[in-house]
């Protein structure tokens, strides 16, 4: 069984806070989507959600650079790369020599890794970055702020951040890629 964290109503003169409810219930819908979305990546591809997250953006274009993935998924470059490791290992993703200069690296779909992707529904990180990306900047950057100032207020579990639901748990074998 969970804990239960039972509070004393506010005083009669005090107002209670709804707003609290709301942010917590608004993030557990987030989180939700989120986990809800790797979990049918998990079941129906073998890939967690970071990894369709990341197949989907390869999808997107020709080939891609570690760092242009990072900025695209709006990620630390380090922990694109590990996900990116999950995907060659698995055959979905190759390095490839840049065509246009030798001492660049390219992240190319296998002909495995685009079968695959052409099964996606799409990631639900995709979805979260639309949504934020619609709303104006001035709301982005008190967004920002906000919730830079939660997680300052709790104790991080590690510096830099990895994608969501990034785990190193073994996966599934990938079905019918």
């Amino acid at each position: 069984m969970g804990s239960h964290i039972s509070r004393d109503p506010a005083p009669p003169d005090e107002p209670s806070d709804t707003h609290s409810r709301e942010v917590l219930d608004s993030l557990r819908r987030i989180v939700q989507t989120l986990r809800e979305s790797s979990r049918r990546a998990e079941q129906r591809l073998g890939i967690s959600g970071a990894q369709l997250f990341v197949l989907e953006q390869l999808a997107s274009g020709p080939s891609h650079s570690l760092n242009d993935l990072a900025a695209r998924t709006f990620t630390h470059q380090s922990s694109v790369s590990t996900v990116v490791a999950r995907l060659v290992e698995q055959g979905l993703v190759s390095r490839q020599r840049s065509s246009s200069d030798s001492r660049k690296l390219e992240l190319v779909l296998t002909a495995r890794g685009r079968r695959l992707a052409a099964r996606t529904t799409g990631a639900a990180q995709e979805q979260l970055i639309r949504s934020i990306e619609r709303m104006p900047p001035s709301d982005r950057a008190q967004l920002a702020t906000l919730l830079a100032q939660i997680v300052s207020g709790m104790t991080p579990i590690e510096l830099r951040p990895r994608m969501f639901f990034d785990d190193d748990r073994k996966r599934r074998p990938i079905r019918n890629a």
